[in-house]
């Protein structure tokens, strides 16, 4: 027998699309205001820097690093009590976000600093020799230099918490993702389970190929 849609309340798919969506944004945009900052103090403070120093680069090294290798579905729950105490729920979007945020932002600062480690030592000397103060060098210098790099970390985030949206709906994060739970694999609604992975695919290729355009528009020859 052929998979049918009879299962499928297309007014439900699409609150759940615009509920994944409402999480991705403001997830990716307070994980970029929160990772991008992390990430250039990692790259200044690290060996051979502008502000090099050891033991805090050290400490602030291992905490991303805990931060990067708790299982997401775990972080979630580990992060209740703090999501509760931020936002007063820890279930729906609102719930959702506290923990995106948070999984998501050490993430993209990793990968703030190694595209700034990419940039031109010689570009940063220069900006040194002519009187630059590092504040200077960082805006005008490292973050210009390394901005294809730095759309592309964007890019690889947002993919990234569009998988961990999905998973969200684990402990009714809400979206797509509890739509695919609650339906597809608790009432064994086939069809619904499809159409929410079909819908999370293809919102992912017009993430990488939107985010793929502006590396390559922003690249320098």
């Amino acid at each position: 027998m052929g998979l049918t849609l009879e299962n499928v309340d297309w007014a439900e798919i699409a609150e759940g699309t615009g509920a994944t969506l409402t999480m991705l944004g403001f997830s990716t945009l307070f994980a970029v205001l929160i990772g991008l900052p992390v990430g250039v103090i990692l790259f200044l403070t690290s060996r051979g820097q502008l502000l090099e120093n050891r033991a805090f680069y050290s400490i602030a090294s291992i905490v991303v690093n805990i931060l990067r290798s708790v299982p997401f579905i775990i972080l979630m729950i580990l992060l209740i009590p703090v999501t509760k105490a931020i936002v007063g729920t820890s279930l729906g979007v609102l719930g959702a976000i506290p923990p995106l945020v948070i999984g998501a932002a050490p993430f993209f600062a990793r990968l703030v600093e190694t595209s700034l480690r990419e940039v031109d030592r010689g570009v940063i000397e220069a900006a040194q020799s002519m009187g630059a103060s590092n504040w200077q060098i960082v805006w005008s210098v490292l973050l210009p230099e390394a901005r294809s790099g730095l759309i592309a970390a964007i890019t690889i985030t947002t993919v990234t918490l569009v998988s961990y949206t999905a998973m969200s709906g684990v402990i009714g994060g809400g979206g797509l993702g509890d739509l695919a739970i609650r339906y597809g694999y608790q009432r064994f609604q086939t069809d619904v389970m499809v159409v929410t992975v079909i819908i999370l695919l293809v919102l992912v290729q017009i993430l990488q190929s939107f985010g793929d355009r502006l590396v390559l528009k922003f690249s320098r020859k």
